[in-house]
């Protein structure tokens, strides 16, 4: 499908059309990005009758879904992920600001991803390689509730394993 975006919007198979003749082309005569600048405010003139009309475009949102350990699925929550960085980094000298970028960062590479749908695993995994570099107190308090260790058996073996990686 050719889609000229100067003269002609095009929804789905459909263009726009003028909302005065019904007419399916137009040119557009100004463009600039709305206040939020999370749309774009174009001014158009029909191409037949001259009236001119106001379209907004829009970057589609693109979903994320995340598989968890029950095959279940849900949509991605950034705020979930952060929730559970900020809880490991409780009482840590750690400032929001960092953990929202790792939040951030994370939700950054799923969406650079060629992949729509992640396992929850890959998601905790990527939260606690992060930690892991920035503070390993957090890491280890994310760890011991992400692997739910069950006994201090486990928990030493996570903490002599971060003492090695040193």
């Amino acid at each position: 499908m050719y889609n000229n975006p100067i003269n002609n919007i095009k929804v789905g198979e459909k263009q726009m059309k003028c909302p005065y003749c019904g007419f399916s082309e137009s040119k557009v005569i100004d463009s600039r990005p709305t206040d939020e600048s999370n749309s774009i405010r174009r001014r158009r003139e029909c191409l037949k009758c001259g009236r001119r009309f106001t379209t907004y475009e829009k970057l589609e949102a693109i979903s994320l879904v995340v598989i968890k350990k029950d095959q279940s699925r849900q949509p991605y929550d950034r705020d979930k992920v952060l929730k559970g960085i900020i809880t490991a980094c409780e009482k840590r000298p750690i400032s929001l600001t960092e953990m929202e970028k790792i939040a951030d960062d994370i939700e950054s590479e799923l969406y650079q991803s060629a992949s729509r749908e992640f396992e929850s695993t890959m998601i905790g995994e990527k939260v606690m390689e992060k930690l892991k570099k920035l503070d390993e107190v957090a890491y280890v308090r994310f760890a011991s509730v992400y692997k739910s260790f069950d006994n201090i058996d486990t928990f030493m073996a996570e903490l002599q394993g971060l003492i090695n990686d040193r």
